[in-house]
């Protein structure tokens, strides 16, 4: 199945930022995509959306899982995306909708861990998920499904894992700093060699984000990828032909020792 991730940059209205995705949508189906993965914050930006932002999310989170459906029944290619739920309360999540190629709601992962680091408290506006971990059935791959921050977290990328995924889509808006980008970078890798499974990032293209978006292998080799342009698509063919080939001569989902927070000791 070839796989794509999408760039760009969330604007503040959910109308533009959906004729966006739709394009890049479009690019991606006629390079072969049958996925594409769009970054974290796709329905709209929280710094440049207009007016009170928690009104916003109530009044435009499902006119955006709408139009990511539409989008994905058109165009013909399933999509993953990341924008911002209602909760009923004063924060609402930070959730990643997946939606089949027929427009076919999937499911959804909400944010688990939320972006308190480096002097940023994400959580002062965002409710952290309930839910636990996602993973959806697209074109015979599994698929689970994290976002930005959740990379530094080892533990939920082998839950996904240890749950049979093939592959793991990041919707990202990973911030700039210094070693940010090699922060991002050294994490995608880990994620996947430690994993032996495909890793898919979307990552936000802006003034304070790095962009970065790419595909990598269970070997954590990058099959294609972008740097910071402002809007883009990269494809690759997800097989698990290779998943199968590096699980043969490194069997770490096997080997393990921990499991469920316990060595396991054989018998005897």
């Amino acid at each position: 199945m070839k796989v794509s991730v999408g760039q760009f940059n969330p604007g503040g209205r959910v109308a533009d930022n959906l004729a966006v995705m739709r394009g890049l949508a479009v690019t991606a189906q006629q390079d072969g995509g049958r996925l594409i993965i769009f970054p974290e914050e796709s329905m709209f930006s929280v710094g440049r959306v207009e007016g009170d932002f928690v009104t916003a999310v109530d009044a435009q989170w499902s006119t955006f899982v709408q139009g990511v459906s539409r989008i994905a029944a058109d165009v013909g290619i399933a999509v993953i995306a990341g924008g911002y739920e209602s909760s009923g309360e004063s924060r609402p999540y930070n959730t990643v909708v997946a939606v089949d190629d027929d427009g076919t709601i999937l499911g959804t992962y909400r944010k688990l861990h939320l972006y308190d680091a480096f002097s940023y408290q994400e959580s002062t506006r965002i409710k952290p998920g309930d839910n636990g971990v996602t993973l959806v059935d697209i074109g015979g791959f599994k698929v689970g499904i994290m976002t930005c921050y959740d990379i530094r977290f080892p533990e939920l990328a082998r839950a996904l894992a240890v749950e049979g995924a093939d592959l793991i889509a990041v919707a990202a808006a990973w911030f700039k700093g210094d070693h940010k980008v090699e922060h991002w970078e050294t994490l995608l890798k880990a994620r996947a060699i430690e994993n032996t499974c495909w890793v898919a990032a979307a990552g936000t293209s802006s003034d304070h984000c790095i962009g970065h978006s790419a595909i990598l292998d269970p070997m954590g080799i990058a099959q294609d990828f972008l740097a910071d342009e402002a809007n883009g698509v990269a494809t690759s063919d997800v097989t698990h032909k290779r998943i199968e080939e590096v699980r043969e001569f490194l069997p770490v989902l096997r080997n393990r020792r921990f499991q469920d927070n316990a060595v396991v000791v054989p018998a005897g």
